[in-house]
């Protein structure tokens, strides 16, 4: 078996364990969370000892807990995730009607935070102590500080309310809208991430123009493009890459405050209905999506790192 077989055999092995333990943590705790199923299956409806003894049945609740997860971890493997008890549309016909926004969004804001964070921090780290330096270090705490829903309202307000430039709510339809619609929830979800891309990004170009390597190129008299090209910006990829990756994982599950903060029907919109309305089958479908977006976004980015950095490739692969 050659060296990058067993490197993705590891890392899926790793994957699937991963998605086991979140999958049994989620349903043990939902398991564990108060009010008995049939009721909250049954929501504000009354219903007789027989109706309730027909949905244990139905629903096999009186299984031992590790059969019942048995069965849902069977069920979710084939796709099949049940059917919402709010809708009586099944979980999957629901997330799918729900997932081209929440992904277009995280889409658009992680395109602001590529164009913006990269450049910002290669800057702040080639004029250390500079004045643009203090501005970038200045804008990512101010970013970071900032929670995503005040920095939406704020927005809300100033461009959507004061200055008419973008729509207040809803997700429109056709390209045209659907940008216009999207760009200030997009902004709103990248501040913060715009801040912690720029920050790592400073630190890593900052280690990188202090290298004997970088030095020489400009000794050798090197064009500044090539420097930053092929020196600067290369070298600084991988915790870049790492962080942007992280970032992406996070704008995808991470939209519920964005999503409600402009009325979004984004799948974060999904998960605030679903645990409101105790909808179980949702919150179950929507957790492991989350773990699965996560990991799956996490082994990009380490393929992106195996094939930028040709060192950490022989290390891994040999």
């Amino acid at each position: 078996m050659t060296g990058l077989a067993k490197y993705v055999g590891r890392r899926l092995v790793a994957a699937v364990l991963v998605l086991l333990t979140v999958s049994f943590a989620v349903f043990a705790l939902l398991a564990l969370s108060p009010g008995s199923p049939e009721q909250i299956l049954l929501g504000d409806r009354r219903a007789s000892p027989e109706a309730l003894a027909a949905i244990r049945e139905q629903y096999h609740l009186d299984d031992p807990f590790l059969v019942q997860y048995g069965r849902w971890l069977v069920d979710a493997v084939q796709f099949d995730f049940g059917t919402s008890v709010r809708s009586s549309v099944p979980v999957l016909n629901e997330i799918g009607e729900r997932f081209p926004i929440t992904a277009q969004l995280a889409l658009y804001a992680t395109l602001i935070l590529v164009v913006i964070a990269v450049p910002a921090g290669m800057i702040a780290g080639a004029h250390r102590n500079s004045g643009i330096d203090r501005v970038v270090t200045l804008g990512g705490v101010v970013g970071v500080s900032a929670p995503v829903f005040v920095t939406g309202i704020v927005l809300l307000y100033v461009f959507g309310v004061a200055l008419g430039w973008f729509p207040l709510y809803g997700a429109g339809d056709g390209l045209a809208e659907r940008v216009s619609h999207l760009t200030l929830p997009a902004v709103a979800l990248a501040s913060t991430q715009v801040a912690f891309v720029a920050r790592q990004t400073r630190a890593a170009a900052l280690t990188v123009f202090e290298q004997d390597y970088t030095t020489f190129a400009r000794a050798r008299g090197l064009p500044r493009h090539a420097i930053w090209l092929g020196y600067a910006l290369r070298n600084s990829a991988l915790p870049v890459v790492t962080s942007v990756g992280l970032v992406v994982a996070s704008s995808l599950t991470g939209a519920i405050l964005v999503e409600t903060t402009f009325s979004l029907p984004g799948l974060g919109a999904l998960m605030i209905e679903a645990v409101n309305g105790k909808d179980i089958p949702v919150v179950q479908a929507l957790s492991l999506l989350a773990a699965v977006v996560f990991v799956g976004v996490n082994l990009i980015a380490d393929g992106v790192c195996l094939a930028l950095d040709p060192r950490l490739r022989r290390r891994v692969l040999r």
